[in-house]
């Protein structure tokens, strides 16, 4: 299976959550992450014209499918050249996609005991949502006392000011979306996003 990519994700830190029904612009805005040193982007798929994008900006960017709950939208995404599933359920149907194809899951869980489940299915990444919802950073914090092996995204209204407090608390990597693109510009995108980059390696 293709880890390395969820090691390029915990390398990046952050995954840019793009949630849009115009294929055009969802290729722009994968365009201005790219210019900021994005190497994975999650696209949701809201309708079936965005698999035209995914399409598009695969070739230059790992791109994790979002919004994947069932086996067909799952196919789809992988046959446009989608590199990462992810699902905001925990699906057994996924999960033998996700093993038969060796291509990275990315499976949702909100409580203690729904994480365990998932990573006892062996699923690379454990999507814990709506994170900002279930008590952010203290909430990933206190999931991972008892269960440290878990890899953790959480998502879900996450602010950029946010990431760095969860990643301190133990998160994998920690999906982002409104807050770094709503009412902002391509290029201002870009700018925020490159900032937020930095901000984690240093």
């Amino acid at each position: 299976m293709k880890e390395n990519l969820i090691s390029l994700l915990a390398e990046q830190k952050v995954l840019p959550i793009i949630r849009n029904t115009k294929p055009q612009e969802v290729i722009d805005t994968v365009n201005a992450l790219l210019d900021a040193g994005i190497k994975v982007v999650e696209i949701n798929v809201e309708n079936l014209d965005i698999y035209e994008a995914i399409a598009e900006v695969s070739k230059n960017i790992s791109v994790c499918a979002g919004g994947i709950i069932t086996s067909l939208q799952a196919m789809s995404a992988l046959s446009v050249g989608a590199a990462i599933l992810s699902s905001p359920i925990f699906h057994m149907n996924l999960v033998k996609i996700s093993k038969d194809k060796q291509i990275p899951l990315i499976a949702g869980a909100s409580t203690p005991n729904e994480a365990y489940k998932v990573w006892k299915a062996r699923v690379p990444l454990i999507k814990l949502y709506p994170s900002a919802a279930l008590g952010g950073a203290l909430y990933v914090e206190d999931i991972l006392r008892p269960m440290p092996f878990l890899k953790l995204l959480p998502q879900g209204n996450v602010k950029l000011s946010e990431v760095h407090s969860y990643i301190d608390a133990g998160a994998l990597a920690v999906g982002v979306g409104r807050d770094l693109f709503e009412g902002y510009s391509y290029s201002e995108i870009s700018k925020r996003a490159k900032t937020l980059l930095v901000d984690l390696k240093g």
